[in-house]
């Protein structure tokens, strides 16, 4: 995306939730009448912010397992590992979000420790896979190359090997951001702050603006940050 829309979104972003009632026409209509049309039972700024820390304390944990554990079965004394690797990867991201907020609240309470561990979980497939073909597409003479230099294989990994993979293994961070974002909205089932609360306010009271107000800054911050995260990978690779 370019440089010129992603400001223009930041800028709406920011225009909304520091001046909502500006948006009241707009959303007027899908609200009941009578019915405020602006979620006013917490500020929409703050509830934003929580949305981004909960999705921001589940990433970085899953980007850092995912790519150690991709380097490590990528590398000749680990390769045995891919398997179980892949599958255990695989499996945090088929089991239900859901499944994984109701079997852990009883031992982490409500709150944000459920939901950053199901977002945790369902964010290592991606970063995974692509730290795997990331540096298994490397271009062999470069590899040769390094070698012939006389790099150890650490030295190879530090200032070739992961240079070179990664704007493929941010595209993976980019890509389970983006899901994390959207799956963050059932955090608040078990009482996780964030933009899921406007959501699940407008379903118990039927209340279709506080629907689509929360679902629009979903929306609106996963764009933001694909593009913000792609634009990054296209400058690292000049």
């Amino acid at each position: 995306m370019r440089r010129l829309p992603l400001i223009l979104l930041a800028a709406a972003i920011l225009v909304f939730l520091l001046r909502p009632a500006l948006f009241v026409p707009l959303l007027a209509p899908l609200g009941p009448p009578g019915a405020p049309v602006i979620y006013d039972r917490a500020s929409l700024a703050a509830l934003t912010l929580s949305h981004l820390a909960l999705v921001a304390a589940a990433m970085v944990p899953a980007t850092l397992v995912a790519v150690t554990l991709g380097i490590l079965v990528q590398r000749p004394a680990g390769a045995a590992f891919l398997p179980l690797s892949r599958a255990l990867a695989g499996f945090g991201q088929t089991f239900p979000p859901v499944a994984v907020l109701a079997l852990t609240v009883p031992v982490l309470g409500f709150g944000m420790g459920p939901t950053v561990l199901a977002l945790f979980l369902y964010a290592l497939l991606p970063v995974f896979e692509n730290t795997l073909t990331a540096l298994s597409t490397l271009p062999p003479p470069v590899i040769e190359a390094a070698r012939g230099m006389g790099l150890t294989p650490r030295q190879r990994l530090w200032r070739v090997e992961l240079p070179l993979a990664l704007p493929l293994i941010l595209e993976g961070v980019r890509t389970a951001t983006v899901i994390s974002l959207s799956t963050a909205t059932i955090g608040s089932v078990v009482a996780a702050r964030g933009l899921g609360e406007v959501i699940v306010a407008g379903l118990t009271s039927q209340n279709t603006a506080f629907i689509a107000q929360g679902g629009i800054l979903v929306a609106a911050l996963a764009i933001l940050i694909s593009g913000l995260f792609t634009r990054l990978a296209a400058a690292l690779r000049g």
